[in-house]
């Protein structure tokens, strides 16, 4: 039974992430799993569960594009930019329809955020989360996020509903909370639901009831192989003993010119995923380096 790989999971509001993982791990008797970008315990929607080997993987899928569906209420600030904070302003003078399209259209493009001060980045070795449970508050240094897509669904004041593809690192929550401020009364995220990653989409995925009713084969059979999982990348064939250089981390002659320097693609031997790697050098001097490298599924059995 192959047990490296990606199954994608549609998580219900409750559950952290992490629990998620392990009830994954449970069902499926897999030593190693992780996922490919966390979600909060309200939100719900698409998460990547990576199993075994697939595990190497999480750095090349954390870059990749997200697309969510959030619902913003208008009026309300809160402490936490979500509806799991404490309100701390409020404003009955809501905006018009268009004012709200018109707003939410500045916000498409390279932009800067604030960090919230309840998220898991680091300040002096800490937490943000932990200081600001403490009352402790912080200059965090804004940071450039790209949002690709920005379209509002529905007004149904107070509640907005937009979706929006964006860059890693992109807070969604924070994004609510600056489209209030844009138009002057406030806001939170009263609803996160994440579509997409990348090349997967919430509609392949399995719910937590699956996962319970399903047999360990039934589940097995959805797990997306290695081979697959990265298919942005261009595809690239060896033989046995340019896999077995690979496999030792050593470069590999590559004089084809259909690579470009810098590129990166997924060696396949055998039909496994043999390694992700980066083409160096120029012309007849390139070379494929080895980015990391896989156990072949044959190994695993």
């Amino acid at each position: 039974m192959i047990n490296s790989g990606i199954l994608l999971i549609d998580k219900p509001a409750g559950p952290s992430s992490f629990e998620v993982v392990r009830r994954v791990r449970r069902a499926l008797k897999v030593r190693k799993a992780g996922h490919g970008g966390t979600l909060d315990p309200f939100a719900t929607g698409l998460l990547l569960l990576c199993l075994g080997e697939a595990t190497k993987l999480v750095p090349f899928l954390m870059p990749e594009p997200k697309t969510y569906r959030a619902v913003v209420k208008l009026g309300e600030e809160t402490d936490t930019q979500d509806l799991t904070g404490e309100v701390v302003a409020r404003s009955d003078e809501l905006p018009e329809p268009e004012q709200i399209y018109e707003a939410a259209a500045r916000f498409v493009g390279e932009i800067e955020q604030i960090p919230p001060m309840y998220s898991a980045l680091h300040h002096q070795g800490e937490r943000l989360y932990h200081l600001a449970r403490r009352g402790e508050t912080v200059d965090v240094k804004p940071r450039k996020v790209t949002v690709y897509e920005l379209e509002v669904q529905e007004v149904a004041l107070p509640l907005v509903t937009i979706t929006v593809t964006c860059s890693p690192g992109t807070y969604i929550r924070t994004l609510a909370a600056d489209l209030g401020r844009a138009l002057g009364c406030g806001a939170h995220l009263a609803a996160l639901r994440r579509l997409a990653v990348g090349p997967f989409a919430v509609e392949e995925a399995l719910t937590l009831e699956a996962l319970r009713e399903l047999s360990r084969e039934e589940l097995a059979s959805r797990i997306i192989p290695l081979a697959d999982c990265l298919p942005g990348l261009q595809e690239i064939k060896v033989g046995p003993e340019e896999a077995e250089r690979l496999g030792h981390g050593q470069t590999l002659p590559w004089p084809e010119n259909n690579l470009s320097p810098g590129e990166r693609v997924r060696v396949l031997a055998g039909g496994d995923l043999l390694a992700v790697a980066e083409v160096r050098g120029e012309a007849e001097r390139k070379v494929l380096a080895p980015v990391r490298v896989f156990a072949t599924v044959s190994s695993e059995r």
